[in-house]
């Protein structure tokens, strides 16, 4: 009987488990985000178009509540994430915001490791959100935040979950499963490009990955920083980084660097062209957007380009080389 007892209570909680975590992302009101068109970018033509999926309409602010989400969703599933655990990992900023909400809406504590080269308004929003921070060395970046992370788990690996989003899978996968199919939705499978920045490469892999599943013919360009020193927050340089385990190089069709300077002057650009307050990783992707735009118009290529702008730049007026926000 108490063998009985004790399967009946293992499998509920299983169930229930998994239930909870399948109805966390409709409750939570992440995803299906916008799809804005962007004319101020291409008036020199009428056969290309740029579009950006505007990621601060999700509730953290961010693009980086869909794979935060969905890394607590597989710790919930897995058992990794159970109660009384605290939720660590490395951030510069937006994946630690989406890390905080999400927590506090479920009852977690979250610890997070962040450099101390983030800007003091960043630093606020975080710890307003709820979250407790660990400042690392500003000369280390994000890699600095990373290391430490690694250390503070490796310590004590029962008493934290510890998502590790440079590396876990699910980073990439959230954009695979939404991201993803919302822009296929949203152009009628006309997306001829597709451009995202590499932060920890997730938007790229999981984006991209999905619509060249469905358009073989798409064109997949990564953008990063054009040296390791930079003031384009997000995004890392990858050849002087540690590079993480979701980016995968062999993907892009096409790698573009965009300057710091090129990616701020498009934050003011696309305020007066276009209306929109944008941070500067989300500008670096809007200049690759419009080179590769200005490139089809020569050609005499009709084309449909799609970006992301991960947010609306109120935690990214500091400069600094991070590497997450896309």
């Amino acid at each position: 009987m108490t063998i009985l007892v004790i399967f009946y209570y293992a499998i509920t909680m299983s169930i229930v488990g998994i239930d909870l975590a399948i109805r966390v992302t409709p409750d939570l009101g992440v995803g299906n985000t916008p799809l804005l068109a962007l004319p101020g970018l291409t008036s020199f033509s009428t056969s290309v178009r740029i579009y950006a999926k505007a990621e601060w309409f999700n509730p953290g602010g961010s693009i980086k509540d869909r794979p935060a989400l969905r890394m607590i969703q597989r710790g919930l599933e897995t058992g990794r994430l159970t109660s009384g655990r605290t939720i660590l990992d490395a951030t510069s900023g937006n994946t630690g915001i989406a890390y905080a909400w999400i927590g506090a809406r479920l009852g977690y504590r979250v610890l997070l490791t962040v450099s101390s080269a983030i800007h003091p308004e960043r630093e606020k929003i975080l710890r307003e959100s709820g979250a407790e921070l660990i400042l690392t060395d500003p000369m280390a970046g994000s890699d600095g935040a990373i290391l430490k992370a690694r250390e503070i788990y490796a310590l004590d690996p029962h008493e934290y979950f510890y998502p590790d989003q440079y590396n876990n899978p699910e980073n990439w996968r959230a954009h695979y499963d939404t991201t993803g199919p919302e822009i296929l939705a949203q152009t009628g499978n006309s997306v001829t490009h597709f451009i995202a920045g590499l932060g920890t490469g997730g938007t790229f892999r999981g984006t991209g990955s999905r619509l060249r599943a469905e358009i073989p013919s798409v064109r997949l360009v990564a953008v990063q920083p054009d040296s390791p020193l930079h003031g384009i927050e997000g995004l890392k340089h990858m050849e002087s980084s540690i590079v993480p385990g979701v980016f995968d190089p062999f993907l892009a069709d096409e790698n573009m660097s965009v300057r710091t300077e090129d990616a701020q002057a498009m934050v003011a650009r696309i305020g007066i062209e276009d209306d929109l307050r944008i941070g500067v990783s989300g500008a670096a992707n809007l200049v690759a957007a419009a080179r590769v735009a200005r490139r089809e118009q020569r050609e005499g290529r009709h084309a449909t380009i799609v970006t992301v702008i991960p947010d609306d730049g109120r935690m990214t007026a500091g400069a600094g080389a991070n590497g997450e926000t896309q």
